[in-house]
């Protein structure tokens, strides 16, 4: 009688979960979300304004509401989604924006709109990190620089497109809902990325989660809004003592913070930053672009806004559609980048500042000649040539920052670059913003909005400058 004889028994790993291109289309979808709600009210804040009797500075919290809540718990939201899973807080996340948007837009007062801006704020941090972080453990080679060049196209093209969008809405007033319908358009969008995520993203998380980093999250927290509570809020307020003294404050959070995470990543603990993230050349250098570029993209886009509807007098619609040539190349341009940076490597975003600097001034060049005739055919070359440059810039810093961080550090590692990015957003309608604002009773709309530009030229040189230092080649 013959034996048989079996082969022993070969343990097999599970292979970690795929992103597809349906679930890759829904975690873009949901990227869109809070960076369109970031710009789309910047053309409808004189409708809210009237509507609810808004003042000034209640309006500016309705902007600093949602960008301060959303850039303070970003990290906490990129480390849950690694504790808990990353498809849970999605939909969680996801869910709870749908609600606040619900919210903002049946807001019967202004301040219940600040109140429903800050608790959208935070769905959008809880919501976001997963968007990287799925990205980054869900795919790789190929599909992931792909990938994270569509997310990149996507962020950069979902700013000028919120902007674009909330004049065409408020214009349109949908049923009578005037400016609610940039908040009520949210909801049915929601509930589509719902169905679709529940299908087609799968779950991930880290191998080896880590509790939360209670101190960390607090004095990250002390620190943000130190910062950019009293810049956001300082003008409009005319500079109260308080905002003195949290500016005062901030250094001395800040370095609290730094320690404590210091001390932490050394004694084995897992911080909530780990410094140890910022020895990687690649995430330290592709941050130290992000700020500049990003506080240069808000500043013009919250300036150029106001330009068009107080100074140049134009409505909501043409003051959005001023700035479709911008849209329409960054979209074409930023498909271009994945093979654009194959070839060339990172000297791609150096030729994009150069690109985006000359656009800003063919910008001056039209407000000085035109103005206050601005409109789509003057500002046309300037913001084409200018969202080109963007394109080439953005979507290879944020592929660059997160090129090589580990799966396992993929939520921590894209809270930070979120953070990054969405604070140095509201730094830029802070400090650009306030800056235009205030040389607006000295120097008139046109010659406020040229200095304006001027200083932002300065940081896309400077960002430029940073750009010679990157890795020549991106993983």
């Amino acid at each position: 009688m013959s034996e048989t004889v079996t082969a022993p028994a070969v343990r097999t790993t599970a292979a970690p979960p795929a992103l597809g291109g349906p679930g890759l289309f829904t975690v873009l979808l949901a990227a869109a979300l809070p960076l369109v709600d970031f710009f789309i009210v910047n053309v409808a804040l004189p409708t809210i304004g009237a509507d609810l009797a808004a003042g000034e500075a209640v309006l500016e919290l309705v902007v600093a509401g949602y960008g301060v809540a959303y850039a303070v718990l970003l990290v906490l939201g990129g480390r849950l989604g690694d504790l808990f899973g990353r498809r849970r807080l999605f939909l969680a996340g996801m869910a709870a924006f749908g609600l606040t948007s619900l919210a903002c837009g049946l807001a019967p007062g202004a301040w219940s709109l600040v109140a429903a801006r800050v608790a959208q704020g935070a769905s959008a941090a809880a919501m976001l990190p997963q968007v990287l972080a799925t990205i980054q453990s869900a795919t790789s080679g190929a599909r992931r620089a792909r990938a994270m060049s569509l997310y990149g196209a996507t962020a950069g093209l979902s700013m000028v497109a919120g902007q674009i969008l909330g004049g065409v809405l408020v214009a349109a007033d949908v049923a009578g809902t005037g400016w609610r319908a940039i908040f009520l358009v949210n909801v049915p969008v929601v509930v589509l990325g719902l169905v679709l995520a529940a299908r087609f993203v799968p779950e991930t998380r880290s191998q080896h989660p880590e509790p939360v980093d209670g101190p960390g999250t607090v004095l990250l927290a002390v620190s943000l809004l130190t910062l950019l509570a009293p810049l956001t809020e300082g003008r409009a307020a005319g500079w109260p003592l308080w905002t003195w003294l949290a500016l005062a404050a901030f250094p001395f959070a800040a370095g609290a913070f730094w320690a404590v995470e210091r001390r932490a990543d050394r004694s084995g603990r897992t911080p909530l930053v780990p410094p140890s993230l910022f020895r990687v050349p690649s995430m330290r250098r592709g941050l130290e672009l992000m700020v500049p570029f990003s506080i240069g993209f808000s500043g013009f886009m919250f300036m150029i806004a106001l330009a068009l509807q107080q100074g140049a007098g134009l409505g909501p619609v043409p003051a959005g559609l001023a700035l479709a040539p911008m849209a329409v190349a960054f979209l074409f341009v930023s498909l271009a980048g994945p093979r654009l940076i194959a070839r060339f490597g990172t000297r791609v975003v150096t030729a994009g500042s150069v690109l985006q600097g000359v656009g800003v001034l063919l910008i001056v060049l039209a407000a000085w000649r035109d103005w206050p005739r601005l409109d789509v055919v003057s500002l046309l070359p300037g913001a084409a040539v200018a969202g080109a440059g963007q394109a080439l810039q953005l979507p290879n810093i944020m592929r660059l920052v997160m090129s090589e961080v580990p799966p396992a550090r993929a939520g921590v590692g894209s809270g930070v670059m979120v953070t990054t990015q969405q604070s140095a957003l509201a730094l830029g309608v802070a400090t650009l913003g306030t800056l235009f604002l205030t040389l607006v009773p000295h120097l008139g709309m046109r010659d406020a909005l040229i200095s304006t530009l001027l200083v932002q030229l300065g940081g896309i040189v400077l960002t430029g400058l940073l750009s010679l230092r990157l890795p020549r080649t991106v993983g």
